[in-house]
């Protein structure tokens, strides 16, 4: 036990507490960082600081006490993070410059390690939080809003990580932003419990990015709720997509992915609930679809996908697809259009179902038709169709539909 004292005791000693305040000892904050050493906590008084870019190139702990402003004026990146273990909690950071070649915003971590960003309010920023090469961050309880911009173009994501390892992103609000989260190149990373709301594209966008998980977030009245794009080993479990409307808009965009696994997740009221363009070997297990335009839509090229113990209901078209081919694999799915029966009432329908009906094929083809949705004309088509099927695919089929709606 004293050997362990020992071995920390020199921190104790040398470890400072500079203030800043109009009534301390330092009135700026560059100030107090200038004469901080490594290890240091620098407490900061409320107040509006208007100190251009504050540039820390050594461990510290700053914490603000009454919500102190940090005022970037809309022409600086207002903090710039150059070393390992830095924290930062309780500011109001407002203002960021703007650049969109440098992606400059309210804080960028350049190769930083161990840090953290707690429990402050971002408004007004271009990036909010940008992390560049980080390893094992965390960025958490935050507020990052922006109503600077009304299209993506003039606007920056809300936090930015660019190849990095093991960023643990928890409970934060992001609204505004062009993408709520975005992760390229990232690896082993965890996205838990994050509110993504009117987002100008994205609540949350994957690139490049492998192995990661996100857990039990809302995707919320984004252009589009998720996009993974040309990402293997995802992990979406627990999230809601809710309300992704409009014209080319998802509650979830799979392109080009591999070996991941889409469970326990709520899709609601969205354009299209989940797009497939090129995704292979995708675990589709006891989600929820409801009242969206299309539960799913999968294009030809997607491939050895299992959609198993989901539920779909009350969706315009349950699914959807642009070819004839069919490689995936539907079972054991409740479908509130299924009309069949169960006479050993073992649970599962007698009669097998197929849930691509002829008027969402010829919608796929032609999307002027759906000029004629709820028309007596389109009843008769898909009647006819169910009788003999004669442009659906046969192969398209679930074996044993669910007679009743499964538990998530």
């Amino acid at each position: 036990m004293f050997r362990v004292l020992f071995l920390f005791l020199p921190i104790f000693i040398f470890s400072n507490i500079l203030k800043v305040g109009k009534n301390e000892k330092f009135k700026t904050i560059q100030s107090a960082v200038a004469s901080s050493q490594s290890g240091d906590s620098i407490l900061v008084e409320s107040g509006h600081y208007k100190e251009g870019n504050i540039n820390i190139t050594k461990p510290l702990t700053i914490i603000g006490i009454g919500r102190p402003v940090l005022d970037g004026e809309m022409k600086y990146e207002i903090l710039s993070f150059r070393a390992n273990h830095i924290v930062l909690k309780g500011f109001k950071i407002i203002n960021s410059g703007e650049d969109e070649v440098e992606n400059i915003g309210a804080i960028r971590l350049y190769n930083s390690q161990y840090t953290t960003i707690e429990d402050n309010i971002f408004e007004n920023n271009y990036f909010g939080i940008y992390i560049q090469r980080g390893y094992k961050c965390l960025i958490k309880n935050n507020k990052i809003t922006s109503t600077r911009a009304k299209s993506q173009e003039g606007s920056g994501d809300g936090i930015h990580a660019w190849v990095s390892q093991e960023i643990w992103i928890k409970n934060n609000y992001i609204s505004g932003h062009k993408d709520g989260i975005y992760l390229e190149k990232v690896i082993n990373s965890y996205i838990y419990h994050n509110n993504s709301v009117k987002n100008l594209r994205y609540g949350l966008h994957f690139m490049f990015a492998n192995d990661n998980v996100y857990v039990n977030n809302t995707f919320d009245n984004n252009n589009a709720g998720v996009a993974v794009m040309y990402s293997n080993n995802v992990g979406m479990v627990g999230n809601r997509f809710v309300n992704n409307w409009g014209d080319g808009s998802y509650g979830l965009l799979l392109k080009d992915i591999s070996f991941s696994k889409i469970k326990h997740n709520i899709f609601e009221s969205n354009t299209v609930a989940i797009f497939l363009d090129g995704a292979t070997k995708i675990d589709f297990y006891k989600n929820d679809f409801e009242n969206n335009g299309w539960g799913m839509k999968i294009n030809a090229n997607c491939m050895e996908n299992r959609v198993i113990n989901n539920n779909f209901i009350n969706n315009t078209f349950d699914v959807s697809t642009n070819g004839t081919m069919v490689m995936n694999d539907f079972k054991k799915n409740y479908w509130d259009k299924y009309e069949g029966y169960d006479l050993n009432k073992d649970g599962t329908g007698d009669v097998k179902f197929h849930p691509l009906s002829l008027y969402s094929y010829l919608v796929e083809k032609n999307p002027s038709v759906m000029l004629l949705f709820k028309t007596f004309i389109v009843d008769l088509l898909d009647k006819t169709e169910k009788i003999i099927p004669s442009l659906t695919p046969e192969s398209f089929v679930d074996e044993e539909p669910l007679m009743k709606k499964i538990k998530i």
